[in-house]
């Protein structure tokens, strides 16, 4: 799973870089591209193969795996407390301003906004229970 995280930047770079190949190079270009798309293929699919093949080692990939879920459930708490602040964030700017937007025309209105800008936030306490619980099977 690490694995994954840090090969992600080198995977935007090299997206990057073919875009911005393809946009000067033009056709030429493409066919270069496919070409090592193909040939990035063939070795993926081959070392693949030589992964799964080999079943020796039985002690040492458990070892591997009990460690690699312990740190994926931690990495996936991490990803559900920042999404659903994000999220409650945004939640939060619209319906505090459309509550601020409400309140200026009638001040009447202060509890049912405030139970609105309330909901809102609870996005992020979701986040957190789903945290909690995912460290709990870490």
């Amino acid at each position: 799973m690490i694995t994954w995280i840090l090969a992600l930047p080198v995977v935007v770079a090299g997206f990057v870089a073919v875009r911005l190949v393809l946009r000067r190079a033009g056709r030429r270009a493409l066919w270069w591209t496919v070409a090592a798309d193909a040939v990035l293929l063939a070795v993926a699919t081959v070392v693949l193969a030589l992964a799964l093949g080999g079943g020796s080692a039985q002690a040492a990939t458990a070892a591997a795996q009990d460690s690699g879920s312990g740190s994926a459930a931690l990495i996936g708490a991490a990803i559900a407390v920042a999404a659903s602040t994000i999220g409650a964030g945004v939640a939060v700017a619209y319906t505090g301003a459309a509550a601020l937007a409400a309140l200026s025309e009638r001040p009447e209105l202060f509890g049912r906004a405030m139970v609105i800008v309330g909901l809102a936030e609870g996005i992020a306490i979701y986040g957190l229970v789903v945290a909690v619980i995912l460290i709990g099977k870490a």
